[in-house]
């Protein structure tokens, strides 16, 4: 009866531990009706950001107080990262932390494991992340069995058989259970395979994968994106934290979407929970490009015309194939029309052969064929990117309308490129983001509906560029994607045709011996 009593625990324990998920997820409904709390305040720090203050010699001005803004039924609190190199402590992150299950007052980090050499604590009350430590909880020693007198020998055999028989039974029913448990374990922490009317990831049914990540490769919007090995092959992990899994949720449906792989498109590998870690993190896992973004690539690189034309042709043929509706060739369910919605060139990807990919879809908005947009929430993106539609309010929610929106911004992008290019006369200029030169390098809301709304203004498009026929050919093509009228803009498709028409005719001229110049 005692095995049958363990194995009827062990399954009260599993389903305790499935309906505790399905509270949690439940709960943040029930969240939503609960009071905002008082604003709290913690100690603020970016490492990274701080960088050049610390070059100069002003280390003291990087660490600052921040007001932390309440969500309904999450708790505030703050947080630290950092790493310890064998009693040399370095601060990465301090900040405001919206929690639901961190109720210390003071902030301790007590894993015996360090994972990936960094260490993290989180607690509640005001600048209670001003001081931390790391206190590992003493790992228990196995007590010293009791000394047990040794029973005198049984003359008789017949003791022998049933303690053998109990002792062979006993030990199979042990390894049964603890088979049984590993295996409900890893249940738990599989990897989704499918969410309610999406097809199932690339990726098997599995475990956690063994995953190391190497360093941070950038910081977006709605988490970090961290170079990593996974057998040896070099890929890439965007970890969401807890307040930003609907993000986790939207970007993985998006990458889900039959269809969507595409060359000029960032390959998607799969995702994972990782609910070891503190607090539970969400990981969406890519292929990895060690050129980095477009943005991050321009500020250190100029370009050839050739590698120009490469560029955004694969730029315009993703953004392309992301906004197309088809069906596929054996009748697989329609891939409906999709708009990036947060187009710019830090989400657009480089790849090694200097081809483009389109990453980042956190923002982005599907169009079911037959339904409505909805309640969608039309002001959304970069605001440096944001069309003058979208910068006034005036959208209108149609698919072609959106897709009009992601189409101004590739005009931005395009001129960023060309503004690199060493086919222009002259020197070519440091890079500079779309309308930093007239808005500076932090413009609010209000600067860009001045600029871009009422007075028009796009970025300069200098004469020096206009002397070389195929850039004179691309600032053409970038002043009709940034077309004030959004009906006058060049879909995805046209910009692709004329980038491909442009390469044709170099190729015209170097048959004929007069090649347009490339630097």
């Amino acid at each position: 009866m005692k095995p049958r009593r363990y194995l009827a625990l062990n399954l009260f324990v599993l389903c305790f531990l499935a309906l505790n998920e399905i509270c949690v997820g439940k709960s943040n409904g029930i969240a939503s009706e609960s009071h905002v709390l008082p604003k709290v305040l913690c100690e603020y720090y970016n490492y990274s950001m701080c960088s050049e203050s610390r070059k100069n010699g002003h280390e003291d001005g990087c660490t600052q107080q921040e007001e932390c803004s309440g969500a309904e039924g999450k708790q505030q609190g703050c947080y630290v990262l950092w790493n310890d190199d064998n009693g040399t402590i370095s601060v990465k992150l301090k900040g405001c932390f919206l929690h639901d299950e961190c109720n210390n007052t003071k902030c301790i980090d007590t894993n015996n494991k360090r994972n990936n050499e960094y260490l993290y604590c989180c607690c509640k009350g005001n600048m209670c992340n001003t001081n931390f430590s790391w206190e590992p909880k003493p790992i228990p020693t196995e007590k010293e069995p009791p000394v047990v007198k040794e029973p005198e020998p049984v003359p008789s055999v017949n003791w022998l058989v049933p303690l053998c028989a109990i002792g062979i039974l006993g030990t199979s029913m042990t390894l049964f259970l603890c088979w049984s448990y590993r295996k409900k374990k890893y249940m738990f922490n599989e990897i989704p395979t499918s969410e309610p009317h999406s097809q199932p990831l690339t990726m098997p049914t599995m475990g956690l994968l063994p995953i190391q990540l190497i360093e941070i490769k950038a910081r977006g919007r709605f988490g970090l994106v961290w170079k990593a090995h996974l057998k040896g092959e070099e890929i890439a992990v965007k970890v969401f934290p807890m307040q930003d899994k609907q993000s986790w949720t939207q970007e993985q449906e998006i990458y889900k979407i039959p269809l969507m792989s595409h060359a000029n498109i960032l390959h998607f590998i799969g995702v994972e929970i990782r609910k070891a870690e503190h607090p539970t993190q969400f990981w969406l896992i890519t292929a990895y490009h060690e050129l980095g973004s477009l943005c991050d690539y321009l500020k250190a690189h100029t370009l050839t015309w050739p590698e120009l034309c490469k560029i955004v042709e694969t730029m315009a043929r993703g953004l392309m194939h992301l906004h197309e509706e088809m069906t596929g060739k054996l009748g697989e369910p329609l891939k409906p029309a999709i708009a990036h919605r947060d187009f710019k060139s830090k989400n657009v990807l480089l790849k090694n052969d200097m081809t483009a990919c389109i990453a980042d879809f956190g923002l982005a908005l599907m169009f079911e064929p037959g339904k409505s947009c909805g309640d969608t929430h039309g002001q959304v993106g970069t605001r440096r990117y944001m069309a003058p539609e979208v910068l006034e309010g005036a959208i209108n929610f149609t698919p072609d309308a959106f897709l009009r929106i992601d189409m101004y911004a590739c005009g931005l992008v395009i001129w960023e490129l060309v503004s690199r290019c060493t086919a222009q006369d002259g020197v070519v200029p440091e890079y500079r983001l779309p309308f930093e030169e007239e808005v500076g390098a932090h413009p609010n809301l209000e600067d860009m509906q001045e600029s871009v709304v009422q007075r028009k203004v796009r970025p300069t498009i200098l004469e020096s560029w206009r002397n070389h026929p195929g850039l004179a050919a691309l600032c053409e093509t970038m002043e009709e994607c940034w077309d004030h009228d959004a009906e006058a803009r060049l879909s995805a498709s046209c910009v692709m045709e004329r980038v491909l028409n442009q390469i044709n005719e170099d190729l015209k001229f170097f048959n004929t011996g007069h090649l347009i110049p490339t630097s």
